[in-house]
C-alpha cells in the first residue's frame, strides 16, 4: 500500500526534474554603454536615455562601456571623476549655447568583443558646446563620432566601438571581466527609456525569480504530495 502512495510523490519530482533540466539559462551579464549623469561629483545611473535627456547648461555625462553581471543591479561606472570644472575650463561660456562636460570611458581590454579592442586606455574627456534645447545624444555626437544605435534606440557604439554587436548577454562570467569596485549602484534601471535600456538581447525572465514552469511544476508537486498523503491514510 505504501509502494501505491508514494508512486504519486515519484512522478511529481520527475516532473520536477525535468522542468529544471529544460528551462533556459538565464544570461549572467551584457555588455554594452551605459548611461550616467554627474551630480554633486558623482555618478548616478541615469533615469532617461541620451536621445531624451536634455541636460542643463553645466552637466555632466558618462558613458562606460563594460560587462555587468546584472544590468539592474551592476553597472560598471566612468573611471574619471564627474567635475564640470575640470572638463571644460578651458571652453570659455558663449551666449545662446550650453556646455556639457563629457567623459567617455571604453572600458577595459577584458569587456571587448572578441577581436575588437577599447581605442584608448584612460577616459576620454571633452566638453560639448551645443544649442540650448540640445539632448545628451546630441552633446556626444559633437564629441564622439560616428554613434551607432539599434533599431530600438539602444546606444551601441562610441566613436565606432564596439564595431559590432548591441547589449548581447554574455553568459560566462567566470573571469569577473570588469573587476570594477565602483561597478555597485543602488539604482535601479527598470526606468530606463528606451535610449539607455537594459540590453534589448534581455530576455523577459530577467528579473532573477523562478519561470512559469518552474512555478507550475513546484504546485504539481505540491498538489500530488498531498495527494500520496491522504491515499495512504485512506487505505490505512
Amino acid at each position: 500500500m505504501r509502494r501505491r502512495g508514494l508512486t504519486p510523490l515519484v512522478l511529481a519530482f520527475g516532473v520536477l526534474l525535468t522542468l529544471l533540466a529544460s528551462a533556459p539559462a538565464l544570461a549572467a551579464g551584457y555588455r554594452y554603454w551605459s548611461f550616467w549623469e554627474g551630480t554633486g561629483g558623482q555618478w548616478q545611473y541615469a533615469t532617461q536615455g541620451p536621445s531624451t535627456a536634455r541636460p542643463a547648461d553645466g552637466s555632466v555625462l558618462g558613458f562606460r562601456f563594460s560587462v555587468s553581471k546584472d544590468a539592474a543591479a551592476e553597472a560598471a561606472k566612468p573611471r574619471a571623476a564627474a567635475d564640470f570644472a575640470a572638463v571644460c575650463a578651458g571652453t570659455p561660456a558663449v551666449e545662446g549655447r550650453k556646455r556639457i562636460a563629457l567623459v567617455v570611458d571604453f572600458g577595459v581590454p577584458a569587456d571587448a568583443p572578441a577581436g575588437d579592442a577599447p581605442p584608448q586606455d584612460a577616459p576620454r574627456t571633452a566638453c560639448a558646446q551645443v544649442a540650448p534645447d540640445a539632448t545628451a545624444a546630441e552633446a556626444l555626437a559633437q564629441a564622439a563620432k560616428p554613434l551607432r544605435y539599434n533599431s530600438a534606440a539602444l546606444l551601441c557604439a562610441v566613436s565606432g566601438y564596439p564595431k559590432q554587436g548591441c547589449g548581447e548577454p554574455i553568459a560566462d562570467t567566470a573571469q569577473e571581466p570588469s573587476a570594477d569596485p565602483s561597478a555597485k549602484r543602488s539604482t535601479d534601471p527598470s526606468t530606463e527609456t528606451s535610449a539607455n535600456p537594459k540590453p534589448s538581447a534581455e530576455p523577459e525572465a530577467e528579473d532573477g525569480g523562478p519561470s512559469t514552469s518552474l512555478l507550475v511544476g513546484l504546485v504539481a508537486v505540491a498538489a500530488l504530495a498531498a495527494a500520496a498523503v491522504w491515499q495512504s491514510r485512506r487505505r490505512r
